[in-house]
């Protein structure tokens, strides 16, 4: 069995975790939405404080055509009005009455006690609040249909100001008992001075409340999704231990969505695991079955050099096709030996062998270096390239250990006399020797070969560059099985 995707899932990047997916998706949520909310609030806001000025100055206009009056052709006003802020001179607060055009009056419109309000530069201004003396009245005064109103904006003297303007017509008797129309235009004018500012004020307490909103928010959402995470991560967690050899089952009780998962998971190791030991003592009968024959033909006398030979090849074979056979490698996706603690006895024992003449054997070991198989696996294929390389050594083997987040990588190196170009794929073979070694049947590195292709892994010979013999380097994924 064998489970991939660790390194892989490394390799997709941050969007591959699902803790990351939803913490992006929080924030985007609170970065997009809460952004929209106060530009709407905002908006919504300018609207309504437009209209509470709209409905402000309709008052007015109300006011103003109240006390409007026509005489016998001639517009009657008071000298003051009750609002006060159309009686002090430039107070921000204007009202003009107006006719589209004074030519259409046939010019024998005649004002009554406002004569001199009249700006020369204006001849279709009809009459002025006090407030306006001083300023020049705009060419650009809308002229609403007759009933109705407008409400925009103008500038007057490059001064941003809210107009509200409506249109009336008065009838009126002359002194030949005529009945005629005049026509007039109300507008009043407000400087926006005061609606900048309340949606100026509006603005800044909006965004300050909702920046503390945004960041309520986002604690908020990182707790909830810290605690809604947390089986996952405990999840992660058990798969890490059962995956480093530290258990066996996974032991919590989990959500709904994940305790079937668990279920599951935990039924495919008890089977995975009973069927390996059942295997392996299978396998154990087969060699003790076949051993005890051969054992007895070897012992037979009188047979020839060669029947001998083969007898012995033939051992050798059981014995590496048994070894192959009950490699880990298939299952190794929950196993973890740490390197070292198979090194260490390794080297103690090869140290008391190879001590005439004696061979140095130093070692970089990563501490934390974890080997994703079975024990007796590792053991196999450390021991045969060490004892390899002390066969080849002058006086010095070097073991290199070292691990990234995906990969664990081990160097052997001797100082012997190296082996050549040729040389580097026959000694994998079976019964194919590089050297000159009194001991041994070619067999031990068609062994490691086959060991580490079954944990998928890859194997290299060349010549070290530090002490000049032959250098095997071989390395194991540690994302996958």
């Amino acid at each position: 069995m064998s489970i991939q995707g660790g390194s892989s899932t490394n390799n997709k990047g941050l969007l591959s975790s699902l803790k990351v997916r939803l913490i992006l998706s929080a924030l985007l949520v609170i970065l997009v939405l809460m952004p929209l909310i106060g530009l709407t609030l905002n908006d919504a806001f300018k609207q309504q404080a437009k209209s509470a000025t709209r409905n402000e100055l309709s008052a007015y206009v109300s006011a103003v055509l109240a006390v409007t009056e026509v005489e016998d052709k001639q517009l009657v006003m008071p000298e003051q009005l009750l609002n006060n802020q159309f009686n002090v001179i430039q107070s921000g607060l204007y009202a003009l009455i107006s006719t589209p055009s004074l030519q259409k009056q046939n010019n024998d419109l005649l004002l009554s006690g406002t004569q001199d309000t009249i700006s020369s530069h204006s001849p279709n201004i009809l009459w002025q609040s006090n407030s306006f003396l001083g300023l020049e009245a705009p060419d650009n005064l809308p002229y609403p249909v007759t009933g109705q109103s407008a409400f925009s904006e103008i500038t007057l003297e490059g001064k941003a100001y809210l107009i509200y303007s409506f249109s009336a017509l008065f009838e009126h008797q002359s002194s030949a008992k005529q009945t005629g129309q005049f026509p007039l235009t109300i507008h009043i004018i407000k400087d926006q001075a005061d609606f900048k500012l309340q949606v100026k004020q509006f603005t800044k307490q909006l965004w300050t409340w909702l920046l503390i909103l945004m960041v309520l928010l986002i604690i908020v959402q990182a707790a909830w999704l810290s605690w809604t995470i947390k089986p996952l991560a405990q999840f992660t967690h058990e798969l890490r231990e059962v995956e480093q050899g530290h258990a066996n089952q996974l032991k919590t009780i989990y959500p709904t969505e994940l305790q079937a998962v668990a279920r599951q998971l935990n039924a495919l190791l008890n089977t995975e695991q009973n069927q390996r030991k059942r295997y392996r003592n299978a396998l154990s009968d087969l060699a003790h079955s076949l051993k005890t024959p051969l054992a007895v033909i070897q012992s037979q006398k009188g047979l020839s050099r060669s029947a001998v030979e083969q007898v012995d090849v033939i051992n050798k074979m059981i014995e590496h096709q048994l070894k192959r056979a009950q490699s880990a490698a298939g299952s190794s996706w929950h196993l973890g030996i740490k390197v070292s603690s198979v090194s260490d006895k390794l080297i103690r024992t090869l140290a008391k062998i190879y001590q005439e003449p004696q061979i140095l054997i130093n070692q970089h070991v990563d501490p934390q270096a974890i080997f994703k198989g079975d024990q007796s696996d590792l053991t196999e294929i450390l021991g045969n390239v060490l004892d390899n390389a002390c066969k080849a050594a002058k006086s010095q083997v070097l073991l290199t250990v070292t691990t990234t987040e995906n990969l664990l990588t081990i160097t052997v190196e001797d100082d012997g006399k190296g082996v050549t170009t040729e040389q580097r794929t026959q000694i994998f073979e079976r019964g194919i020797r590089a050297d000159s070694y009194q001991h041994g049947h070619g067999i031990g590195l068609a062994i490691v070969r086959d060991l580490i292709d079954s944990y998928n892994g890859q194997l290299s010979v060349s010549t070290s560059e530090r002490l000049g013999g032959a250098k095997f380097l071989f390395s194991f994924s540690l994302g996958a099985g």
